[in-house]
């Protein structure tokens, strides 16, 4: 049985600048919510790949600690109509635990669990586009969407 967090709230993040916009949305969500900050661009996550030949990745560890958690903020700028690619990366390499029988049952936890997503973009609101991707993607693992917020950035 996998041990829970003692804070509910994962904030999973990547963005092309370390200390841009994406960095001070989840800072300021993070002190307001006491969420635990998860930065994509710290790991190594391969591309996925159907031989599952992944030398030296962070992923499967990573994911193993983030189901601990209740709730996952997903926070990425807005890169043409599309999330960063370490965070499509990291959403691509869940079919590892759909493609393995023994991984399913982990894969299925996340059916009792919530999603967010921050985004920030030079535009005054997040296209449907990125919005979808993550929608569509989470709510098909089974998780509920809970809140989306976009800051318009310079």
């Amino acid at each position: 049985m996998q041990e829970k967090s003692a804070h509910n709230i994962a904030i999973i993040y990547s963005s092309g600048r370390k200390n841009g916009n994406t960095t001070a949305q989840v800072n300021a969500y993070s002190k307001q919510q006491s969420g635990i900050v998860f930065c994509l661009d710290d790991y190594v996550i391969s591309p996925y790949r159907y031989d599952k030949q992944y030398h030296n990745d962070d992923f499967y560890n990573l994911f193993e600690v983030l189901l601990r958690y209740e709730h996952w903020v997903f926070a990425s700028p807005v890169y043409w109509y599309n999330t960063t690619p370490k965070m499509k990366a990291f959403i691509d390499r869940i079919t590892d635990y759909m493609d393995d029988e023994a991984l399913k049952p982990k894969l299925r936890t996340l059916r009792q669990k919530q999603f967010s997503l921050l985004s920030n973009a030079a535009s005054p609101s997040a296209p449907d586009a990125f919005i979808d991707m993550f929608k569509h993607t989470f709510n098909y693992l089974g998780m509920t969407f809970k809140a989306h917020s976009h800051v318009q950035a310079s």
